[in-house]
């Protein structure tokens, strides 16, 4: 493979967010368990907070727009402070030799206080929060940009995430191979080829 670059996801691709999810959404949790104008299970929507966008949660189950908004306001203002330990395996990635783009989905100010605590900043060429409440950019508009400025051919660049549906989809809508990275043996048609580990990435290049 010729690559020059690699588009990497955040979220349970650098670190795992259960590690924190249940300090960090706490107000959350806490609304919804005052509150019953939603449908599903309350287990299963703590699971998929996160996993997935918060938009596409209040989607799934059905939530009230009174309840949609107030989690909203909440989820906007939380951020996390201590140290965030990334996946063992980053080192792997951290070393490898290309130029390394962050493009990650989720309400800013949580986002950014993510990749401060985990000091990984200095590591990517670019960092790119897409905020669905700011901004109608998506990770397929972010990719295409990237492409474009840089130069690169999309044979020339990877994407790398734990989220078919969103990464790894937009990815193979712009023709550049994508890579599931995943902890539980998961698949996708998405996903050119699928890891567990950043050390069968550096084999795979």
């Amino acid at each position: 493979m010729n690559i020059q670059a690699l588009i990497l996801d955040l979220d349970n691709t650098i670190f795992p967010v259960p590690s924190i999810g249940d300090e960090l959404f706490q107000p959350f949790f806490e609304l919804l368990e005052q509150r019953q104008d939603y449908e599903g299970d309350l287990q299963e929507i703590r699971k998929d907070a996160m996993r997935i966008p918060y938009q596409k949660v209040a989607e799934k189950y059905k939530f009230s727009e009174a309840l949609k908004d107030k989690g909203d306001s909440i989820l906007q203002q939380l951020t996390y402070s201590k140290h965030i330990p990334a996946f063992e395996d980053y080192a792997v990635l951290k070393q490898l030799p290309f130029a390394k783009f962050l493009v990650t989905t989720g309400y800013t100010n949580m986002q950014q206080s993510k990749i401060d605590c985990l000091g990984i900043a200095p590591d990517f060429t670019e960092l790119h929060v897409v905020d669905p409440t700011k901004t109608d950019k998506t990770k397929k508009g972010v990719f295409q940009s990237i492409l474009e400025r840089y130069k690169y051919k999309p044979t020339e660049v990877l994407v790398i995430g734990d989220d078919p549906h969103s990464e790894l989809k937009a990815g193979r809508e712009l023709g550049i191979r994508t890579v599931l990275y995943t902890k539980q043996n998961n698949s996708s048609s998405y996903a050119s080829c699928t890891i567990s580990s950043f050390e069968e990435l550096k084999e795979l290049l």
